[in-house]
């Protein structure tokens, strides 16, 4: 958590730590409502008192009681500044102001009554809470987590997205640039996270990759969790991004704003170079502005009763680019996007809420495609359009559309407290492509070696595009109920969302043609081309569609205990259930009773929260993502064929085809659903994780404090497919089984590393099971399966300098390693972005060699950032983000290739190439700086703020990907063919760049 502490006037320790000393012997206050927060503490005299909680803004009032031993909580609270007073037979006895409840948090408002004297009490009264609470260690949390408030998004030098703010957290990173802007963390792939806008998951409803977002001053608080989060959060083996929105208050307010980043003041890209030299990408003229205009205004329909508020932005960004050799042009695009944000809150009474929330993110993309001459490095004729809604052209379906949320929230006594939320939300994709002059324009692409001028065709796209009707939609619910009794603060709640996608891909003009040097292609026996012949070219179809859906349910419980004045324990129970349908409505999997146990310690070690000591561990499980479905659970067609041509058509086609051998289905992928009995293993267990931490956090004195924690976290149970027959063969083999008529699909889900048991139809409808040991899933050469292996430990230090003399500051260090032979979902290794059904573990040679450094590795990791109020006008901000380079790899072709894959193994040369053997790419370093600028002489209150940030000060542009495939996937004259591209960059940091803002703020 970032913290920072304002004061006014004197704080005497002394009265300090008496305060603090009762505030711990209270109950406890762990996780809560993750749109809430809560106020606890305890009063010295608590005969006659009562707490009277008032929320600042929107004039809520809140009365709860003590109990004989003078604790009292207030949980469940809409975040805000709130005043709390403790009063006696109606008179105010004490009161502390300007009380800040965060996300997720525990406010320590505790009243020492008559062991202070009044000028005492006075000074305490001044205390406001920016971040967390005082004192500076929260010893009510087990968790790992990083919250960030409205005031430090503005001030801090940050891209406006949530993706730049989470990447301040300790052990989080940017996740591989081919799955568009989202992060990873601790290790894990970065389909692997959740993200909640006021309590409810807008995470990707097809892929789990990235989320629905709103606009950057919507935000009141986002909270990131990268561990130990409580049970009432699951469907996360990565970490958690929560937000809560800002809401009106009793007074009317509004702000617009304008920020620009001019191409002029641009660095610009490097170009891309292959190994031998070739120019690959000219990207010397491409050029990018963006302009975004923003606005808000908040207030009270009806005073103490009523507030609204509303954001919203508009982002035009205009790029030019030239794509690469291999299908050169210039593309003009100009993509429009609208973020908005509603929200209603109704005080019915002081006792009953209800917040409704209205979220739009709408992405339009338009472009204009030209052919692009790299002889002469000018462009050529116009090709075409290329239009898309809610879509990214190079990750996929964007989450973006509709959400919809409301929540209610009653006090129904001060003990008991009921939270109940329902959410909706709607996404249409789109993708219209329109052709200049040509009616069919597949993709191509030329793989021939030393070719100065490579075959290119008209398509735009050059690879799969979205089938019609693509669209997401979910709806979810939750009721929590809070109960405290005595030393426990006791927690129940029912979890349900539900997840239904239309999607599917298609190849660009409807097939895909690659120009290969003749020679053996591997796994192939049947294509043998004539003597002399110097090309072949090969003819792919691909097409997958369908309307798939996932059920969630979970149930949870939990309990914080104050075992001493100094000891606190969480234990925690969820119980989650996942069923996934395929494209015909029927369920091919379903998983019951993955029971998540979460269980935290705490130990305030000298009982005046200077110090503490804590630790956790848990259980965190993630359903099978929807995506698998499509292809993996419901009708697709992959097939391959392959010719001798005599020439060549304008649009790139070959002319004059005599095909070589016959058509190949891969995968078994033949246009037929696969029969969902048999698609996944029974009784599959779910993919699960285990997380250990151990840490400390301690206070230097009242402005400054350090800490460390250490992570573990393996990877107990994962969910791929594998796409290899031979084992069933075997089985039935040794077990008189007859499979001559067997209907055998072309892959199976499983949990790779163990033993599965499968039912097999081997014929009119007559089920085997067929029990496959672990030693079962071996090659007829021997090579086997190896256990399923995926570890990440860290640890983190940290020092911080809370907001205090007019600077914030914080620096963190992570000692870091992910190894092991899966990434888990994903695949970065190729930007494979098909979650819980990459090439991994389709068959036990591709496994080879592939334990090592993870993708997600960064051994060395810095982060340092903060700000400095140098004047009344005056604001400059600074963040520093140092990371050791990718793993590299040389992935290529197996002698054998028994599964047909080509280039896919971690083999280069017919020798074996581990998993990061081949070093790193270079370390990158980046740093960031902003100055505010609020003259004096536009008010007193300063309503007008000029701003400027540069992004990446030095303009170090280093890559942070590349090509690991080392080999074309042929062989010739025994040899591998090696790989032009191999070690080729595919994304460097980005250039240098200025964004300059206005904003004006005003009341009403």
């Amino acid at each position: 958590m970032q913290r920072s502490t304002k004061r006014t006037g004197a704080l005497r320790r002394s009265t300090l730590c008496t305060a603090l000393a009762l505030c711990f012997a209270s109950g406890a206050v762990l996780a809560q409502s993750n749109a809430s927060g809560v106020v606890f503490g305890r009063v010295a005299q608590p005969e006659g008192a009562v707490i009277h909680l008032q929320n600042l803004d929107t004039g809520l009032t809140r009365d709860v009681g003590v109990d004989a031993d003078g604790r009292y909580r207030a949980s469940s609270l809409p975040v805000g500044r709130y005043k709390v007073t403790v009063e006696r037979g109606g008179q105010t006895v004490e009161t502390r102001d300007n009380v800040q409840v965060n996300l997720g948090g525990g406010v320590d408002v505790s009243f020492a009554g008559a062991s202070t004297t009044t000028a005492e009490a006075q000074n305490l009264e001044g205390v406001q809470v920016t971040g967390n609470v005082l004192p500076a260690i929260d010893v009510s949390q087990v968790d790992s987590r990083t919250v960030l408030t409205s005031e430090q998004l503005q001030k801090l030098p940050l891209a406006r997205d949530v993706t730049a703010a989470a990447l301040l957290a300790p052990g989080v990173i940017s996740g591989d640039s081919r799955y568009g802007n989202v992060a990873s963390f601790g290790g894990s792939s970065a389909s692997e996270n959740q993200y909640y806008i006021n309590g409810y998951s807008v995470t990707n409803a097809l892929t789990g990759l990235g989320f629905t977002s709103l606009p950057y001053d919507a935000i009141d608080q986002q909270q990131i969790f990268t561990g130990g989060y409580g049970a009432e959060y699951g469907r996360s083996t990565g970490g958690v991004i929560n937000i809560v929105s800002k809401r009106g208050g009793n007074t009317w307010k509004g702000g617009v704003g304008m920020y620009i980043q001019p191409n002029g003041a641009r660095q610009s890209p490097r170009n891309i170079y292959r190994t031998n030299g070739q120019l690959f990408q000219n990207r010397g003229g491409n050029e990018r502005s963006d302009t975004q205009y923003t606005a808000y205004i908040s207030g009270p329909l009806i005073k103490d009763k009523l507030f609204f508020f509303g954001a919203g932005d508009f982002t035009r960004t205009n790029t030019t680019t030239t794509s690469s050799i291999l299908a050169p042009q210039r593309t003009n695009q100009t993509q429009k996007a609208t973020k908005w944000l509603g929200k209603i809150d109704w005080n019915i009474t002081d006792n009953h809420l209800l917040e409704l929330t209205g979220i739009g993110d709408k992405t339009n993309t338009e472009r204009s495609v030209y052919a692009y001459n790299y002889a002469t490095r000018s462009r050529g004729n116009y090709l075409g359009t290329d239009n898309l809604k809610n879509f990214d052209a190079g990750a996929g379906s964007a989450p973006g559309g509709d959400v919809y949320i409301g929540k209610y929230t009653g006090y129904i006594t001060d003990d008991l407290t009921v939270n109940a939320l329902y959410g909706h939300t709607t996404t249409n994709h789109e993708r219209d492509i329109g052709y200049s002059g040509s009616a069919n324009c597949p993709w191509i692409t030329d793989n021939r070696r030393g070719i100065a001028n490579p075959i290119t065709g008209c398509g735009l796209v050059n690879g799969t595009v979205l089938n019609a009707g693509a669209k997401d939609k979910t709806h979810g619910w939750r009721l929590d109920v809070e109960y405290h009794a005595g030393d426990h603060d006791l927690r129940a709640g029912l979890d349900n969302q539900t997840l239904e996608s239309t999607s599917g891909q298609i190849y660009e003009g409807g097939y895909r043609w690659v120009y290969r040097n003749a020679g053996r292609v591997t796994g192939r026996p049947d294509i043998v081309p004539p003597p002399g012949t110097t090309y072949v070219v090969e003819k792919r179809l691909f097409e997958t569609g369908a309307t798939v859906k996932t059920e969630q349910e979970a149930q949870f419980i939990e309990d914080n205990w104050q075992v001493t004045d100094r000891w606190r324990i969480y234990v925690g129970l969820r119980n989650e259930q996942f069923k996934n349908l395929n494209g015909d409505g029927t369920t091919y999997v379903k998983q019951r009773h993955q029971l998540a146990p979460r269980l935290g310690a705490t130990w305030d070690v000298f009982g005046d929260s200077t110090f503490k000591i804590y630790a956790n561990a848990g259980r965190y499980h993630l359903a099978i993502p929807s995506n698998v479905a499509i292809r993996g659970a419901s009708a697709s067609t992959y097939y391959s064929e392959y010719y001798t041509y005599g020439g060549v058509g304008p649009n790139g086609e070959p002319t004059g085809l005599t095909q070589l051998g016959s058509r190949a289905y891969l995968n078994g992928e033949d246009g037929t659903t696969p029969d969902p009995k048999t698609v996944a293993a029974k009784g599959i267990d779910a993919y699960y994780q285990d997380e250990y931490i151990l840490g400390f956090d301690k206070a230097i004195n009242e402005n400054w404090s350090f800490g460390a924690k250490a992570t573990y976290r393996k990877l107990k149970s994962s969910i791929d497919d594998f796409c290899d027959s031979r084992p069933f063969e075997a089985y039935a083999a040794r077990n008189n089984i007859d499979i001559s008529n067997a209907s055998l699909p072309g892959c199976y889900l499983f949990n790779p590393g163990k033993s599965n048991e499968f039912l097999v139809d081997v014929g009119g409808g007559n089920y085997v099971p067929f029990n496959l040991r672990k030693d079962d899933f071996t090659s007829p050469e021997g090579v086997a399966f190896p256990d399923l292996k995926r570890s990440y430990y860290s640890l983190d230090l940290y020092l911080e300098h809370h907001f205090a003399d007019d600077w914030y500051g914080r620096v963190d260090y992570t000692f870091s390693r992910s190894y092991g032979n899966s990434e888990g979902q994903l695949k970065s290794d190729i930007g494979q972005l098909d979650p819980s059904v990459t090439q991994d573990w389709d068959a036990p040679e591709i496994m080879q060699y592939a334990n090592g450094p993870l993708p997600n590795d960064r051994t060395h990791q810095l982060k340092a950032y903060g700000y400095w109020q140098a004047s009344q006008e005056w604001l400059l901000g600074g963040n520093l983000a140092v990371a050791t380079g990718r793993p590299k790899n040389c992935i290529g072709v197996d002698p054998v290739d028994a599964i047909q894959y080509g280039a896919s193994y971690f083999e280069c040369g017919f020798q074996p190439s581990p998993r990061g053997s081949k070093g790193r790419l270079p370390y990158t370093w980046n740093l960031d700086l902003n100055a505010e600028y609020r003259p004096l002489w536009a008010g007193d209150r300063q309503p007008l703020a000029f701003t400027a940030t540069v992004f990446n000060v030095v303009g170090s542009q280093r890559p942070v990907g590349q090509i690991d495939v080392g080999e074309t996937g042929t062989v010739a004259n025994g040899v591998p063919v090696v790989s032009d591209d191999y070690r080729r960059p595919i994304a460097f940091q980005n250039p240098r760049y200025l964004r300059l803002g206005v904003r004006y703020d005003f009341s009403l």
